[in-house]
């Protein structure tokens, strides 16, 4: 009997355990990484075990902000990502919606065993998840980006605050996340030319549907820009410079000539590559301070 009941229990906490690895998994890659190396980077890396504080606090945050939009874009993932909880039945939207509260009190308060100034963070990243899903934010592309602003620097900052040595931040970690935050803002409408189809279902104005040549041409250029300004700014060396140059413009080029869905689902991978490489830049002026 003690054998059965574990058994079933233990099924019931993979099953569980898989539902939440599905609400994440598919920004591993856009969020976890990069925050990640970002905090590293810019704390920098004070041990193991804030490196683990760190993915622990960005994972659940993460969870957060996925089943949140998740359980408001479930027409969309059942065409873009039908492989999704929703899509597939593992939980309903009304549960998700539940859940997603659950994980706003849970994260909060796990955020304030850090300290008040992560519980902010946590605070910050609700809010703009919830203008982002409850106010509509997400419907067009000014509001999406600024929006997109407030996710990826509150997760930067409680990241940073997790990873290093100390809780405050420093000159070069604000530099850091001002730049982060300029740099999303001006480049991540390359997560939306693979959800083009989805999204107009949902009547939403990304700027790939507003404006489909403009966005192309925008992303190549933008992307050159950064990856011209970045190793200047930071002062990395020359070869890892002229390489983060030719990997932006790469990048860029496949945005605007390879224009299929599967490509632009291939390009947004190397897309992230490129803004972890950018993550990685101020690591510099750290082993300098």
């Amino acid at each position: 009997m003690f054998l059965h009941l574990f058994a079933r229990e233990l099924k019931r906490v993979h099953y569980h355990t898989t539902t939440a690895a599905l609400f994440t998994v598919a920004d591993v890659k856009t969020i976890l990484l990069p925050i990640t190396v970002f905090a590293c980077a810019t704390a920098p890396l004070h041990s193991i075990t804030h490196l683990l504080s760190g993915v622990v606090w960005t994972w659940f945050h993460q969870l957060m902000c996925n089943v949140s939009n998740q359980a408001r874009s479930s027409e969309e993932d059942a065409v873009n990502k039908p492989w999704r909880p929703i899509p597939t039945c593992r939980i309903t939207a009304s549960e998700a919606l539940v859940l997603r509260w659950l994980l706003v009190g849970i994260n909060i308060a796990y955020s304030a065993v850090y300290g008040v100034d992560v519980a902010l963070a946590s605070f910050a990243l609700f809010i703009t998840t919830f203008v982002y899903d409850e106010l509509g934010f997400a419907g067009h592309y000014v509001g999406k980006n600024f929006c997109n602003i407030g996710g990826y620097v509150s997760l930067e900052i409680g990241a940073t605050k997790l990873i290093g040595s100390v809780r405050s931040l420093d000159s070069i970690s604000l530099k850091a996340c001002c730049i982060s935050g300029a740099l999303i803002f001006t480049t991540i409408q390359a997560q939306d030319f693979a959800d083009v189809e989805g999204d107009k279902l949902l009547g939403r104005v990304t700027i790939p549907i507003w404006a489909p040549e403009g966005s192309r041409v925008g992303t190549l250029v933008l992307m050159c820009a950064w990856s011209l300004f970045l190793p200047w700014f930071w002062g990395v060396g020359a070869s890892a410079g002229m390489a983060f140059v030719a990997t932006g413009a790469f990048v860029g080029l496949r945005y605007y000539l390879l224009r299929t869905t599967e490509s632009d689902k291939r390009s947004y991978v190397l897309y992230n590559v490129w803004l972890i490489c950018a993550h990685l830049m101020p690591l510099k002026q750290r082993l300098l301070a």
